[in-house]
């Protein structure tokens, strides 16, 4: 067992979703969206810190940290878990930062997902995105889904992922694996390989540039299902992000097909829940309409929040308001409440006024 195992073992037993070896400092985690130093751990000089790290790498992983000064890897502990890694370069030497992956895929139900949002694991063809920032929970609402299609169809599943990490059994349907770096290139060459791997879903990691998410249109355009992420705050501003990723001359053919594939957008965030004791998934869900395809082509993003609006009848949902519902039913926290939502000012007033949750 390397060393650093017993580290990560303690950060687990408190919760703790992220672990953080950084030189001249303590171990931390970050627990229930805070970082916080872990007990009962000294001060790591760096050559400690470094020979911790180095110590979970192959000779191959080694060679491309030094070679480009940080890596992405998956780390697995026989009776533990699996563990998302990145290590990189800093001004204090080498650091490493661990995301908890749990062993055990949660289900739609238990993530407490809505039925618009299951409905789209039910289509055959389009772009379903999962949004929000870093540490949202993106990837487990992934999962869920992707394991939904798994329990209920027999289809053949790609997934493209940088590193993996919640590991798939295939179930009713087929399911293959690829990590960036080990079993293919890049996004972009595994999606082009996906097209004749006659594939009916594809996962995506994550769309991080021009290519890979060009060759995601086009594979949700060409009779895939396509899943993947993307790190902004609303539907909205996901929609924008993608055509303001292209060249001027190429904006308005993309919209167009932006307007034809894209099936669906979840944004979300967690929130402190009311006890304290954990957190809380808030969603925003923006489904294909027909007057959602004339905003994307017209250039009219501005108006989705108003078409969300009037879209409750097919499952559409503002993140603020769900975040309101949340706080009506008792079940997160009005302070962290008031850090997540758009309007403030709203929010506010229904709480019955500013009070003590507005810092001075």
């Amino acid at each position: 067992m390397a060393e650093i195992d017993r580290i990560l073992a303690e950060a687990m037993k408190v919760g703790a979703s992220d672990i953080h070896f950084c030189a001249n400092t303590v171990p931390m985690v970050r627990l229930w969206g805070e970082i916080r130093p872990m007990r009962g751990h000294g001060m790591t000089s760096s050559a400690e810190n470094k020979r911790r790290l180095f110590e979970i790498l192959n000779n191959r992983q080694i060679d491309d940290l030094e070679r480009n000064l940080e890596i992405d890897v998956s780390y697995f502990v026989e009776g533990l878990g699996r563990f998302r890694v990145n290590i990189h370069h800093e001004d204090r030497g080498v650091s490493g930062s661990f995301r908890v992956v749990p062993s055990r895929i949660r289900t739609v139900e238990e993530l407490n997902l809505p039925e618009a949002a299951k409905n789209l694991t039910r289509l055959h063809q389009g772009l379903v995105l999962v949004t929000g920032p870093s540490g949202c929970g993106k990837s487990t609402t992934l999962a869920a889904l992707i394991d939904l299609i798994n329990r209920e169809s027999r289809r053949h599943i790609i997934c493209i992922e940088d590193p993996v990490e919640f590991v798939h059994k295939s179930k009713l349907s087929h399911i293959d694996q690829r990590e960036v770096g080990v079993h293919t290139r890049s996004f972009s060459t595994a999606l082009r390989a996906a097209l004749r791997e006659d594939p009916d879903v594809i996962l995506v990691g994550e769309m991080r540039d021009l290519e890979t998410i060009a060759m995601a249109i086009t594979a949700s355009e060409t009779g895939h299902l396509v899943f993947s992420t993307l790190h902004t705050r609303n539907a909205a501003k996901t929609i924008e992000r993608i055509i303001n990723v292209f060249p001027p001359d190429q904006i308005a053919q993309i919209r167009t097909m932006l307007a034809e594939s894209l099936a669906g957008v979840v944004s979300q965030q967690l929130i402190r829940n009311a006890q304290g004791t954990g957190r809380v998934l808030a969603l925003e869900i923006l489904l294909r309409t027909t007057a959602l395809a004339t905003l994307i082509r017209d250039g009219n993003t501005y108006r989705i929040p108003s078409l969300m609006q009037t879209g409750k009848k097919f499952g559409m949902m503002l993140m603020d308001e769900h975040i309101i519902s949340l706080y009506q039913q008792g079940a997160i926290d009005p302070k962290h409440a008031l850090e997540k939502v758009i309007d403030r000012e709203r929010f506010l007033s229904i709480v019955g006024g500013k009070g003590d949750l507005v810092k001075p």
